[in-house]
């Protein structure tokens, strides 16, 4: 891989009582593990080097992928002054010394590469007063969010730095993260193979995580390496990295409203569980359960809607975790039952035609006369009560005059809807037979 060459040797080693994520911090972009896309000789990183000139980024991914290690190795590959803050603990009077620094340094013929960490915590006012720095030349910035820039950011600073997405950290990745801490240590890790491999899943991408684990083991003795139910005794379980009012929360949401569209029992479980198990609310996603029954099965099944308004009384009536059955029974409801999108296609056409034709009267034949001036000017005349009929079926035109009749309902040829498709065709051929 290009991006797990060893680092060089005269590179300065950090001292060893150290933190191991600090001894293995990489010394050289290229030392850099599981971001060759962007570090690599045709990545934008690797351009901007062998270039010798960066341009303001905004380095985009999850935690423990590098992104603050990243921002230290370019300000030295490329020779500039590197300057750091966190906007969790910074505001506007760092910025402005900050700012001040480094224009001081621009007349001395150096410039500053600004890494701003968490720079999605900034407010839009603190984040436009990068502007006139970063366009000046003042700074490079480099920030790092976790968070996805189109939502956090704001348009006139994203206009300005390229946008840089890191990859979670995959298992090949993680593995060399581990054989370079048994390579430091200069021991194996207690560890057997399947026990390894648990390890390298519970990381969840997170190569910070990893190593604190891995710190965690080195520091331990025991008789035999672990197994996998060893080690998960002997380390706390890992917390699902969730933020319910950010990206992941729209993600997972919109995984699971896509798999159970798809028809997928397995996989919509899935992320149920991604979701409940992190702490979202169980109620937020029984309201997305109960807006899937109508958008996505509506009438194929009118069951759909009933089986999530029952997981929603059940759910209050049980609480967690009892009540969390009745989600996951309307979770497989909805997955597995007959799909139809009818009701919500003819939703937004009948909602346009009447934005469109919201001032025609219905016809009067239709209308109440609840008093004898509306029955002198002709409301409800006419009016063919359908129950005198023997089928129960007039057959009238119930559209306004100055309109044809519109067609927004066509249902699905699945599920009950099936049986409705014939009923509409039976209405639609007495309503020709009746009315010529």
């Amino acid at each position: 891989m290009d991006d797990l060459f060893a680092a060089p040797a005269d590179a300065p080693v950090p001292p060893a009582a150290a933190p191991l994520a600090e001894r293995l911090r990489p010394r050289s972009l290229a030392e850099v593990i599981g971001q060759g896309h962007l570090t690599g000789p045709d990545g934008a990183i690797g351009r901007m080097v062998a270039a010798g000139r960066l341009s303001s980024m905004i380095l985009w991914g999850p935690p423990g992928t590098g992104k603050t290690t990243i921002a230290r190795l370019l300000a030295d590959a490329v020779g500039l002054r590197y300057q750091a803050i966190s906007a969790v603990f910074s505001g506007v009077a760092d910025l402005k010394k900050l700012f001040a620094e480094a224009r001081s340094h621009a007349r001395a013929g150096t410039r500053t590469l600004l890494f701003v960490d968490e720079i999605h915590r900034f407010n839009r006012a603190q984040q436009d007063g990068f502007l006139p720095y970063v366009e000046d030349g003042t700074v490079i910035l480099v920030g790092a969010t976790t968070e996805n820039p189109s939502f956090e950011l704001n348009a006139a600073l994203l206009s300005r730095a390229q946008v840089l997405i890191l990859n979670r950290l995959d298992a090949t990745a993680l593995g060399t993260l581990l054989d370079r801490a048994e390579a430091v240590e200069g021991r194996p890790l207690p560890l057997t193979a399947p026990a390894r491999d648990a390890l390298v899943a519970s990381a969840d991408g997170d190569g910070r995580f990893l190593l604190n684990q891995v710190e965690t083991l080195f520091s331990i003795r025991v008789p035999e390496p672990l197994d996998p139910a060893g080690l998960a005794a002997l380390l706390h379980r890992r917390v699902a990295v969730y933020d319910k009012d950010r990206e992941g929360h729209y993600n997972l949401i919109s995984a699971l409203h896509k798999s159970l569209r798809g028809s997928d029992p397995q996989a919509a479980l899935y992320y149920l569980a991604r979701m409940l198990t992190a702490g979202e609310e169980p109620l937020y996603v029984l309201r997305r359960l109960v807006r899937f029954a109508s958008e996505d099965i509506g009438l194929a099944d009118p069951q759909a809607l009933v089986q999530c308004l029952a997981a929603k009384d059940s759910y209050d009536f049980l609480g967690s975790p009892e009540g969390e059955l009745a989600i996951v029974q309307a979770c497989l409801y909805l997955a597995t039952a007959p799909k139809s999108n009818a009701a919500y296609v003819a939703q937004k056409a009948a909602w346009r035609s009447a934005r469109e034709t919201g001032s025609l009267m219905p016809p009067k034949s239709i209308l109440n006369k609840p008093t004898r001036l509306m029955a002198s000017l002709g409301y409800g005349r006419d009016y063919a009560y359908d129950h005198d009929r023997d089928d129960a079926f007039s057959g009238q035109d119930y559209w306004p005059e100055e309109m044809t009749a519109q067609r927004f309902y066509e249902p699905s040829p699945r599920g009950f809807e099936a049986k409705l498709q014939e009923r509409l065709a039976h209405w639609d051929r007495l309503r020709r037979e009746r009315n010529g």
